[in-house]
């Protein structure tokens, strides 16, 4: 009997494994940026890199860095629900870009940083605006302004893309 329960909970285990790799499988970021149709993303810097796991002093950067002009419009990359707004930093020197959204979409949960959204709640479809692109350029001179795209259990987002 104990060999049928252990046999049992594993093959539990492997459905709700393939489930979740089923929901994820396949999802692909749609447009992020206006101008940047391909979601190319920051490379090296005089700030740094914009790959998931980059050096950020003592810490890693847990998130991947879209390039995005400032003041460009941002695009919902799927259908998602809008999830209140992201605070990024607790230092008042960086007001200007201190804003994000978090949001929920095709079986995922992700933050963008550096966007004034135009809400935070509610539905948006694919490729409508969800907010613009603040302005990087008076806070970090030199920067290659971007969309930081950030999974909400900090895990890798490159695979979206």
């Amino acid at each position: 009997m104990r060999s049928v329960i252990v046999l049992l909970v594993c093959v539990l285990c492997v459905c709700v494994c393939a489930a979740v790799l089923c929901v994820c499988d396949g999802v692909k970021f749609g447009q992020l940026c206006s101008g940047n149709t391909a979601n190319s993303r920051r490379t090296s810097d005089s700030w740094g890199q914009g790959h998931y796991g980059a050096r950020r002093g003592t810490r890693e950067h847990k998130g991947l860095d879209i390039k995005c002009n400032d003041g460009s419009t941002v695009y919902a990359p799927f259908d998602v629900t809008l999830n209140g707004r992201v605070t990024v930093y607790n230092d008042r020197n960086k007001a200007a870009i201190n804003s994000g959204i978090n949001l929920r979409g095709e079986g995922l949960c992700f933050k963008l940083f550096y966007v004034q959204p135009d809400r935070v709640s509610g539905s948006v479809l694919k490729g409508e605006r969800i907010g613009v692109m603040m302005p990087m350029q008076s806070v970090y001179r030199g920067i290659t302004s971007h969309v930081h795209v950030q999974m909400c259990d900090k895990s890798d987002p490159t695979p979206y893309f």
